[in-house]
């Protein structure tokens, strides 16, 4: 069996990334692994004491779905919005909580709307640069 599980890398600033999802998405951390608690021949270049406290794997759940979470301290990171995370509620309620937590320093793309397919949608990139889809299915919900 497959399975493909996002993974979102950060640098510095994936715990906050983490305690924001929680709190939209009412999401469960499984595991976080600092760089301090891992093996060190993991890495090949020497660590900062703020590094040290960097988030080395951290796995959250939306759902059922699996996330995984990183701080990359060995390269630069490539911002991309041409792939991203769509998170389907029950409710259009639902979606609109979700936003009010996670629109703070975002980018809006497309704002709450119905659409042919969701009866309530919101398009944005967040404050870390990543882009979501928030909806519901075509309902009247």
């Amino acid at each position: 069996m497959l399975i493909v599980t996002p993974t979102f890398n950060f640098h510095g600033n994936c715990e906050e990334a983490i305690e924001l999802y929680k709190k939209a998405f009412d999401a469960r951390v499984d595991f976080i692994l600092r760089y301090s608690d891992a093996d060190k021949r993991d890495w090949d270049i020497p660590l900062t004491p703020e590094q040290e406290k960097y988030i080395y794997h951290a796995e959250l759940y939306i759902g059922e779905q699996r996330i995984m979470f990183s701080d990359i301290i060995e390269f630069d990171l490539v911002k991309s919005t041409s792939l991203f995370l769509t998170v389907t509620f029950e409710t259009a309620e639902q979606v609109k909580q979700a936003y009010e937590v996670m629109k703070e320093g975002s980018t809006t793309i497309y704002p709450i709307h119905s659409t042919t397919y969701s009866s309530c949608i919101v398009v944005f990139i967040d404050k870390f640069g990543f882009r979501w889809g928030l909806m519901t299915e075509q309902t009247e919900r």
